[in-house]
């Protein structure tokens, strides 16, 4: 309320006509209400990408233990390999 009242005294003193100085501050009301985010919306975003980050890290963490398993396997057995070439 006080910035439209404002906004209205400075439209109003650069002698903007009355209907010129309602329709911009009715316009400047509609975007800040439908364009700008409220503290509702970024909570709700926010634990969205939590959720949703969430779920990615659980999911890079069964590729890397997948991996790791192959890796270890695969060194385990190229040392028997090699243990038996040896003798």
């Amino acid at each position: 309320m006080k910035m439209e009242l404002a906004l209205y005294q400075a439209l109003i003193a650069i002698n903007v006509p009355e209907p010129k100085v309602e329709a911009v501050i009715q316009a400047l009301e509609s975007d800040l209400n439908t364009l700008l985010a409220t503290k509702a919306d970024i909570g709700s975003l926010r634990s969205e990408v939590s959720a949703q980050f969430k779920t990615e890290l659980s999911q890079l963490e069964v590729r890397l233990t997948i991996r790791m398993g192959v890796i270890v396997s695969a060194s385990v057995g190229v040392l028997i390999a090699a243990m038996k070439l040896i003798q």
